[in-house]
């Protein structure tokens, strides 16, 4: 299996997974797409992958930075989507018209091709959140971002996986001397808002990691986070070295990572 993020932050989001079989690649899945048509076009040109290669879009939830491209991209490009009911209902069935929808939720597992995906709920101010471990039949990704807190139960989804996507939003100290109005920071820092950096430490180190290998710092605010910030609240869970966790950012994402 391999993953790659077309861009991860509050203007656009969209990361992509491929599982292969017997060493070739079968099956291409986008996870959210927050971008235009034609922006999901330029960056999926930027990692070697066109439309077509996508064999259906899953959507963690109806904010706009997560949906904002699915049903356009995927009405012009005939693509599947799956999401849970509560977010159809969300987003509303004008906006799916046209689209082949599938429905999830929690602890039901959805196979596309040679990919399968659990989807486990989360805390978020939104109307039926999940998130996604990806399994391929050899390795397992774990996708964590749009969190307010930690859970026992996303705690016990994630745990066993060889790679980790996981959100470190902001830093609680720049968050609170920012100028953001103060009911924007109380719904960012909230239980249901997005995950601060030593809160995302916290899950990482309560995860079973026999496994792990790969650690991914997604969804950084630009005002409210620094990448060393990030890396340095993981490296200190995982009592690494800053070199051996990634940072997405949200112009460029990050590039193919390979787990195996």
């Amino acid at each position: 299996m391999k993953f790659a993020s077309l861009g991860s932050g509050s203007e656009g989001n969209a990361l992509i997974i491929a599982g292969s079989n017997s060493g070739t690649t079968n099956t291409t899945v986008m996870l959210d797409c927050g971008f235009g048509i034609k922006e999901t076009e330029r960056r999926l040109t930027r990692i070697g992958k066109l439309p077509q290669d996508i064999s259906g879009i899953i959507v963690t939830h109806e904010h706009q930075d997560h949906v904002g491209g699915v049903f356009k991209f995927a009405r012009r490009h005939e693509i599947p989507v799956w999401l849970t009911y509560g977010t159809y209902q969300a987003v509303g069935a004008e906006a799916c018209k046209g689209v082949q929808l599938h429905f999830c939720r929690d602890s039901e597992e959805l196979v596309i091709g040679d990919l399968s995906f659990l989807p486990y709920t989360v805390p978020h101010d939104a109307r039926e959140p999940v998130q996604y471990v990806a399994n391929d039949g050899r390795c397992k990704l774990g996708v964590l971002t749009d969190a307010g807190q930690s859970t026992a139960h996303l705690v016990q989804a994630l745990g066993g996986c060889d790679a980790l996507v996981l959100e470190c939003n902001h830093d609680r100290r720049m968050l609170a001397d920012s100028v953001y109005p103060p009911s924007l920071k109380r719904r960012i820092g909230g239980a249901y808002g997005h995950l601060a950096n030593d809160v995302s430490a916290e899950i990482l180190a309560a995860l079973d990691k026999q496994k792990l290998k790969t650690v991914v710092g997604a969804h950084l605010s630009l005002k409210n986070n620094t990448p060393e910030l990030a890396r340095a609240a993981l490296c200190g869970a995982l009592d690494a070295h800053p070199g051996e966790v990634m940072i997405a950012c949200q112009e460029e994402g990050f590039d193919w990572i390979t787990i195996a």
